[in-house]
């Protein structure tokens, strides 16, 4: 006789989120939120601080350029070890990452998703803006 047991099936993750956000400074809490909760139902915990960091950093960018509709945020798991953060506003002018002084006031924000991505990051020219992305890869798990 052979008796099947059926495991209790969990509900489908979803392997991109994302949010519309205004170009207001607090978006960047929002865009943390969805980075926190996106990052924590797949698992990948260890990756939360500097997540949080690079979207409220390219939130930040984005609420610079002045524009007017909404921002999209968006969050996908790209393999199992790594995501992309992706902000897309309506300017086209791309970001340049640059040196900035010990007394500069601003200029650092692309310099830390720079060191926090490993240098993987982009953005891409659209019809009417542009998407930077940031991917994050988690540390491979250590022997067993």
């Amino acid at each position: 006789m052979t008796t099947t047991v059926e495991a209790p099936v969990r509900p489908p993750v979803a392997d991109a989120v994302k949010v519309l956000l205004p170009y207001e400074p607090q978006s960047a809490a929002a865009g943390r939120r969805l980075v926190r909760t996106a990052l924590r139902s797949w698992g990948l915990e260890d990756l939360v601080e500097a997540g949080e960091l690079i979207v409220s950093e390219l939130v930040g960018n984005a609420v610079r350029t002045g524009c007017r509709r909404k921002m999209t945020v968006t969050v996908e798991r790209v393999t199992d070890r790594c995501v992309r953060i992706s902000v897309r506003d309506g300017s086209r002018a791309l970001p340049c990452l640059i040196e900035a002084g010990s007394l500069a006031e601003s200029g650092r924000g692309l310099a830390l998703v720079h060191r926090l991505t490993g240098g993987h990051w982009g953005a891409s020219l659209e019809a009417l803006g542009k998407t930077v992305h940031a991917d994050l890869h988690t540390r491979s798990p250590g022997p067993g």
